[in-house]
C-alpha cells in the first residue's frame, strides 16, 4: 500500500508543477499582449476559408470575416458539395459586402483522406497575395484580427502565425464541458509547451497564417492531404524548414455544437487519438499533469489522512488559479466563471479519454469512418 501512497503523492506534486508552469505561461502572454502595439505593417493577403455545411453561428461567423479594419484583403471560400447549404450564406454576404473581393470556389475533387486540405489545394491556385490566412469554418474573430495576425510578420524569420482561442459553448453539457475543457486545459497545455520549448513548433486550426515562401518550402498543403492533424503538421514542417512560428496577442472564438455528453466523448477521443499520433512522447507525459485524479486517488487510498485531503484541497486551489487566470484572464472567457465546479468532473472524465486513446485507432470524422496510421487518415 505504500507504494501506491508514493505513487499518488509524485502524481499528485507532477501535477502541482505543471499548474505553476501554466501560470508562468500565461505571464509570458500577458506581457507579450501588453506590449503589443499597432504598426503600419499591412500586407494583402488572401483569406482561405474550405467550409463544409453549416457550423453553429455560421453567419455571424464568416461576417465577422467582411467586416475586417484592414486595407487589402481578399476572401476565397470553398465547398466541395455545389449543393452544399452554406452556399446561401456566401451568397448572402457576396450581397452584403460587394466592395469586398469574395470568390466561391467548388473543389470537386478528392484529394487526399483530408478533405478540408482538399478544399484548400483546390482554393490555394485563386489566392493572389503573398500571404496566405487560413481558419476553421467555426471560427468568429474581431475587425482587428487582421492587423493582429499580420503584425507578426514584421519579424522576418516569421514562416507562420497562429493563435489562441476560447470555446462558445451551448446550453448542453457536452459542449460546456468541450468548451470549458478548452479554456482551462488545452490551451494552458499549448502555454507550457511553448515555455518548456521556448517556441511555438505547431499551428492551431483557429488561425494558420503563411508567408507564400515558408508554405511552398515545404510543399504546400498537399503535404498534409491525408493527415489529420493538418494545423500541427503544417506548423511543425514549417519550424523544421528553419521559420519561425509566432503566436499572435489575439483572442478567437470558437463556436460549438451543441453536443450531448457521448459525442462529446467522441470528439474528444477523435482529438485524443490525433494528438497522440502527432506527439506520442509529450501525449505520453500527460499522465503527469493530472494532479486532481492523482489526489483523487490519494484521499481514497487514505480516507483518514491529513496530508491526503490537504493535497487535495491544495490541488484543487491550483488547478482553479489556472483555470481563471487562463481561461478568464488570458482568453477572457466568462463561462469559466460560471461554470468553474465542473472542472473536477471534467478533469477526472479526461484521465479516462487519456487511456482510451492509448489504444484503437477508428476514429468518425463528419460522418466518415477512418483509421489513423501514424496521424495520417485511411478510409
Amino acid at each position: 500500500m505504500w507504494i501506491l501512497r508514493t505513487i499518488t503523492v509524485l502524481g499528485t506534486l507532477s501535477g502541482l508543477g505543471y499548474n505553476l508552469l501554466c501560470l508562468w505561461a500565461a505571464r509570458w502572454f500577458f506581457n507579450k499582449r501588453r506590449s503589443a502595439r499597432r504598426t503600419g505593417f499591412s500586407p494583402a493577403v488572401s483569406l482561405l476559408k474550405p467550409l463544409c455545411g453549416a457550423d453553429p453561428n455560421a453567419y455571424e461567423n464568416l461576417r465577422s470575416h467582411c467586416v475586417q479594419r484592414y486595407p487589402d484583403f481578399e476572401i476565397i471560400f470553398g465547398v466541395n458539395d455545389p449543393e452544399d447549404v452554406v452556399i446561401s450564406i456566401v451568397q448572402r454576404l457576396m450581397h452584403e459586402f460587394p466592395e469586398r473581393n469574395i470568390q466561391l470556389v467548388v473543389c470537386s475533387k478528392f484529394m487526399g483522406s483530408n478533405y478540408k486540405i482538399s478544399n484548400l489545394i483546390q482554393m490555394f491556385p485563386a489566392a493572389s497575395h503573398e500571404y496566405v490566412l487560413v481558419n476553421d469554418s467555426d471560427i468568429c474573430v474581431g475587425p482587428e484580427y487582421l492587423q493582429q495576425v499580420m503584425n507578426e510578420f514584421q519579424d522576418r524569420r516569421v514562416g507562420m502565425v497562429t493563435s489562441l482561442y476560447r470555446g462558445i459553448a451551448g446550453k448542453t453539457l457536452g459542449a460546456k464541458l468541450e468548451g470549458l475543457g478548452i479554456s482551462t486545459d488545452f490551451i494552458p497545455g499549448v502555454l507550457a509547451a511553448r515555455q518548456i520549448e521556448g517556441e511555438i513548433r505547431f499551428g492551431l486550426g483557429s488561425t494558420l497564417a503563411f508567408h507564400r515562401k515558408a508554405l511552398e518550402s515545404i510543399g504546400g498543403f498537399d503535404c498534409v492531404a491525408d493527415y489529420l492533424g493538418d494545423d500541427y503538421e503544417l506548423g511543425r514542417r514549417i519550424f523544421e524548414a528553419g521559420f519561425t512560428v509566432a503566436l499572435a496577442g489575439c483572442i478567437v472564438e470558437h463556436h460549438l455544437p451543441d453536443y450531448s455528453f457521448g459525442d462529446y466523448l467522441r470528439h474528444q477521443l477523435r482529438w485524443a487519438r490525433s494528438i497522440r499520433d502527432s506527439r506520442p512522447r509529450g501525449y505520453a507525459g500527460l499522465i503527469l499533469t493530472f494532479g486532481i485524479p492523482w489526489a483523487t486517488v490519494g484521499v481514497i487510498v487514505s480516507p483518514f489522512a491529513a496530508w491526503a485531503w490537504s493535497l487535495l484541497a491544495l490541488t484543487l486551489i491550483m488547478r482553479c488559479t489556472v483555470a481563471f487566470t487562463i481561461g478568464f484572464g488570458v482568453l477572457r472567457d466568462r463561462e469559466v466563471l460560471k461554470q468553474f465546479w465542473w472542472i473536477p468532473l471534467r478533469d477526472l472524465a479526461a484521465v479516462g479519454i487519456w487511456a482510451g486513446s492509448l489504444v484503437g485507432r477508428r476514429i468518425v470524422w463528419r460522418g466518415n469512418v477512418f483509421t489513423l496510421e501514424n496521424g495520417k487518415l485511411r478510409p
